[in-house]
């Protein structure tokens, strides 16, 4: 009888942490931590926002028309919310991409504003905002990079013998998308001055 039940432990330990199933739990999570870190960068984005406006409303009144595209498009990138089980969802998170790439080309049409006017980028507030601006985009582009890589970890686990008869059984995880560039990064942005 202690020989069954001795048997019986070993197997389990040796099927629970040889076969990959708490590694592919511990993956999924490392997901959802990105994806959080992720999230955070995009909120400080869209928190960084309002005051950049604020101060460059008042030097650039001439360039209404881009300062309020630069509002609408934080409107809807924060407007969109994708939540940790919609990972999996190609077309939720195509959908929450494209509000952060509507963000990023408002971005960069004030980016090409702030080159025409000198005044407007001496002034040290608004470089001083650029700078967070500037700092704030490298932080995306790292969590992407950081969640894709994750992702790449995490798909991969599932996939490989024996992880993938364990997950088939046990777990039942699904496959997490990449976060990808929107069809308009593919090209260069034109600057005309």
């Amino acid at each position: 009888m202690k020989r069954t039940a001795l048997f019986a432990a070993l197997t389990y330990l040796f099927f629970f942490n040889g076969c990959g199933y708490n590694q592919m739990q511990q993956l999924e999570e490392k997901v959802f931590t990105a994806w959080g870190n992720l999230e955070s960068a995009l909120q400080r984005r869209a928190d960084l926002i309002p005051n950049l406006v604020s101060t460059v409303k008042g030097y650039a009144a001439h360039e209404r028309e881009t300062l309020e595209s630069v509002q609408r498009a934080r409107s809807e990138a924060t407007g969109i919310r994708l939540d940790i089980k919609d990972l999996g969802n190609q077309q939720a998170l195509e959908k929450f991409q494209q509000a952060q790439g509507s963000l990023s080309g408002a971005l960069s049409r004030l980016l090409a504003v702030s080159e025409r006017y000198p005044d407007l980028k001496a002034d040290r507030h608004f470089s001083d905002l650029m700078n967070q601006l500037e700092g704030t985009e490298n932080r995306i582009n790292v969590a992407r990079s950081r969640y894709n890589e994750t992702v790449n970890e995490f798909n991969y686990a599932i996939r490989k013998f024996p992880n993938s008869l364990v997950n088939s059984i046990a777990l039942k995880l699904e496959r997490k998308e990449y976060f990808k560039a929107d069809e308009g990064a593919k090209q260069a942005p034109k600057v005309e001055f």
